[in-house]
Parts: C-alpha cells; sequence; structure tokens
C-alpha cells in the first residue's frame, strides 16, 4: 500500500492524547474491535451496560478529563504529506482515517458525521468506560469516538502471527469506521447487547463492519481528498491478501483455538469465524458496495 506522496494530511481526525492521563467515562456501551485485541474472551470493551440511552452523542461532545490533554502539535508538524504517510506509521494512521471518512461522507452526504480517533497509550477512560491497550481498537457510540493504541498493529503481527503492513492497519481502522456508520444508520438498535453465537446479531454487526472495510478498500485509490485526487495511490494484490490473513486470524474460532483453551465454543461467538470475517470483507471488496453488506439480510453468514 502507497500514499501520494503529494498528498496533504489533515491531523484533525486525530485526538492524540499519548503521554496524558486516561479520560474520564460515562455511560454506553463500547463496540469491540473485530475481536482484535481480545484473547479468549467475550469482545467489548465494556463488560456491562451501564445505563440506557441509545449512545447518540454528537460527535466530539465528550469532555476531557482534568489530567487529560490533546496534543497533536507534533503529530500535525510529522505528518504532512502522503510521504510521511509511506514512512511513518501513525502518519498513514492519520491518511487512513481522512480517506476513509472521504468515502462515507461521499457516499451518505448529510447522513455521516465525521468524527475523531483518538490515540492512547496503556489505557484509557471513555463514555463506554474502561478500555486499555489489550482490548484492542474499539468504538464507543456514546462519545462516537474510535479508539486505539497503535502499538496493537505490533500484537497483531506478534501475538496473533499476522503478517501485517500499512493496509492491514487501514483494514482495522475501517472496521472501526463500519462501526460508526452502522451507529448513524440505526443499524446497532437490531442487536441485543450481550448476545452470542454463530447467527447472534452481535456477529452479524461485526461481520458488516468487515463488509463495510472491504467497500471502502475498493474504492479507496479513486477516494478524493480536499485537492481532487485520491490520498492512496496503490493497493496491491498483496495488500488485500495481508487483510484477509489478518481477518483468519482474528476470528473466533483461531482465537479459542490458538490463543485460548484450544476448545472452540461456537456458541461464544461474537465476532464470527475466520471463514466468515473473510468472507464478508471479501465480499465488501469484491463488490465495493456497501448494499452488499447487509449481514442481518441472510440465513447465510458463510
Amino acid at each position: 500500500m502507497r500514499y501520494r506522496e503529494s498528498g496533504s494530511l489533515d491531523a484533525s481526525g486525530v485526538r492524540d492524547t499519548r503521554g496524558s492521563g486516561g479520560m474520564r467515562g460515562g455511560r454506553g456501551l463500547a463496540v469491540g474491535g473485530g475481536g482484535l485485541g481480545l484473547v479468549g474472551l467475550v469482545v467489548v470493551v465494556l463488560l456491562q451496560v451501564l445505563g440506557g440511552g441509545d449512545g447518540g452523542s454528537p460527535a466530539g461532545a465528550f469532555g476531557l478529563g482534568q489530567d487529560q490533554t490533546v496534543d497533536n502539535s507534533a503529530l500535525a508538524q510529522n505528518c504532512r504529506t502522503g510521504a510521511d504517510a509511506n514512512d511513518s506509521v501513525e502518519c498513514a494512521v492519520v491518511a487512513d482515517v481522512e480517506s476513509i471518512q472521504d468515502y462515507w461522507s461521499g457516499l451518505l452526504g448529510d447522513r455521516y458525521a465525521r468524527t475523531e480517533t483518538v490515540f492512547f497509550t496503556g489505557s484509557v477512560q471513555t463514555a463506554c468506560g474502561a478500555g486499555s491497550s489489550g482490548s484492542g481498537p474499539f468504538y464507543c457510540p456514546a462519545d462516537q469516538l474510535v479508539y486505539i493504541d497503535l502499538t496493537f498493529f505490533d500484537q497483531l503481527r506478534e501475538q496473533f502471527g499476522a503478517q501485517g503492513g500499512l493496509f492491514v492497519d487501514a483494514y482495522v481502522l475501517a472496521h472501526e469506521y463500519g462501526h460508526h456508520v452502522q451507529n448513524l444508520l440505526g443499524t446497532n438498535a437490531r442487536v441485543t447487547p450481550g448476545e452470542s453465537g454463530p447467527t447472534s446479531g452481535t456477529v452479524r454487526l461485526e461481520l458488516q463492519a468487515d463488509c463495510f472495510a472491504g467497500a471502502w478498500a475498493s474504492h479507496a485509490e479513486t477516494v478524493p481528498d480536499d485537492s481532487g485526487e485520491p490520498l492512496i495511490a496503490d493497493i496491491t494484490d498483496d495488500d488485500i491478501d495481508r487483510a484477509l490473513d489478518a481477518a483468519a486470524r482474528i476470528g473466533d474460532d483461531y482465537i479459542q483455538e490458538n490463543l485460548g483453551d484450544g476448545t472452540v465454543d461456537q456458541e461464544a461467538f461474537t465476532h464470527g469465524s475466520s471463514e466468515q470475517r473473510q468472507r464478508w470483507f471479501r465480499a465488501g471488496y469484491d463488490s465495493g458496495d456497501p448494499s452488499a453488506c447487509d449481514t442481518f439480510a441472510t440465513d447465510d453468514l458463510g
């Protein structure tokens, strides 16, 4: 994966809280990062629903704690162009966030509300409760923010054995923004919190987010930035293969068998099997059409 060298990056889509205190949280249910960071456990950052409501706080409405600061100055200084994205993982994420949101803005128009990705280190308090680097990336509907500790990309390679690469990182982010789209469209309301099983609403929600990530990827080389030119210059067949490899390694069955106690329990599935995750990413990528991602309208999830 390569970014257009002369492309201009906008770091305003990221809140860089690394090195500062944790955020003070509130109520809501976090949507798991596609099972990306949890080993053998159910997979939302928050283990219980702390309160009611639809979790529909406006993007950016969540306030910072007294000991929490956002400092984007270094990020804005270091991440100016596509050339920087080609050389730096954090700059690549800045570019990914911009491209993914440009895609959904162009597709959904006024129905899409842009939001931000929060960089944190170690642990973080959100409107959905506490999260940690061990939880993997996640989306919190209550504050409409995506959260990630960038060391997760190392964990994905070292602990899960994924091949990794810049496009795999982008797939991770696109999956989380898929949850943001679901929240905006009201899809979350179709799922009972805490339910599990191979055909559960929770699994359908996660597989749809994988499919949405694939749909973005299908168009990423043509999604225009503010200059009218695409920010992403090249996605190769090898990039797609690496994303499919990552999808296989974050399937419920793979995690249970290889990183859990070795027993596969389908009734505990919350994100889908390796085969399902690959299938639905591929469905979005091959069709390039989010309408092909209606995992709630089929009896055949794969």
